[in-house]
């Protein structure tokens, strides 16, 4: 199973074409918050096959009335969660206490806007922001999970804005 996995798109308009190409050629999108419209999530759940999304802290009320705070999930016998940031932030030690409290083994969150990969005893990962990174190029994540075992693929996009900070260190 192929899972597209964005989160803090801010967009108030429609998704890039290039992003939505993507969630179309998965078999599962997730949105882990921070659309910011009703047209931005929109657009994400005409394209994807299937949608799990979560409202972030920045998202219009709404969406914060449609989509749930998180959620979880099972893809081929892999528990996953979803969740915008926790209740103590975005910090590893906080999202591992959460992922165990939500008994999964992956969990996404997003609002950091930059990508995280972190692999002990449960699978944290953080995608970026595909349009609007910090201190990281534009990213967005791919799962593939397959018989109980995951792997993350971290995707640089050309649709977003390369971080300012980013782009000043490049041309020293």
């Amino acid at each position: 199973m192929k899972i597209a996995v964005l989160a803090d798109t801010h967009l108030r308009v429609k998704m890039p074409q290039e992003l939505l190409d993507i969630i179309k050629e998965a078999d599962l999108a997730v949105h882990a918050g921070d659309f910011i419209t009703s047209e931005a999530y929109e657009s994400v759940k005409e394209s994807a096959k299937r949608l799990v999304a979560v409202y972030g802290n920045s998202d219009d009320e709404a969406l914060k009335a449609t989509l749930p705070e998180s959620a979880s999930f099972e893809a081929e016998g892999v528990r996953i969660g979803v969740i915008h940031k926790g209740r103590h932030g975005t910090d590893i030690t906080n999202m591992r206490y959460l992922a165990l409290e939500m008994g999964v083994s992956v969990l996404i969150y997003g609002h950091i806007h930059s990508p995280v990969i972190d692999q002990t005893d449960v699978l944290l990962l953080c995608p970026g922001s595909p349009i609007f990174p910090r201190m990281a190029d534009p990213t967005m994540a791919m799962l593939e999970v397959r018989d109980g075992h995951v792997k993350v693929d971290i995707v640089k996009t050309s649709t977003g804005q390369m971080c300012r900070s980013i782009g000043y260190a490049r041309s020293r």
